[in-house]
């Protein structure tokens, strides 16, 4: 299966693009491309994080202000893949083990710091993909 998704994917943009950002190996380059699509569609990367279920979800009430984890929209094996590639992040990009290391300098649990990187990551990536989705509808 490997090989043939490698075969059918070895001219795609996006896909190649994919594999170019550290930690991001072909499986999770092959789910992010079959789940998403065209990141064009979406107006902005905070759209693209909510449509993948990476946005935190909001329980506040009155004088209260909490969080309640995140969205239960999106796609459930698009987020937990998105989480994993933010664990590999973690380990592989200097930019992303940083801000882990502050966040959990800051008390933030390990499951909390993963889907803020994977929020923040699909965002910035939002803006790289969106740009080769345009260049190559030209």
């Amino acid at each position: 299966m490997e090989r043939r998704l490698a075969l059918v994917t070895k001219d795609d943009a996006q896909v190649n693009r994919l594999l170019e950002q550290p930690g991001i190996g072909p499986v999770t380059a092959w789910t992010i491309r079959a789940e998403i699509g065209r990141f064009d569609r979406f107006n902005n990367g905070k759209q693209l994080a909510r449509f993948c279920g990476l946005s935190p979800r909001n329980a506040s009430s009155g004088q209260r202000q909490a969080d309640a984890g995140l969205i239960k929209a999106g796609n459930a094996m698009l987020r937990a893949t998105l989480i994993e590639a933010a664990w590999r992040l973690i380990r592989c990009d200097e930019r992303w083990r940083t801000l882990a290391l502050s966040m959990k300098a800051r008390g933030k649990p390990a499951c909390v710091i993963a889907a803020a990187i994977a929020n923040r990551w699909v965002r910035s990536l939002y803006y790289e993909m969106r740009t080769l989705g345009q260049a190559t509808a030209a």
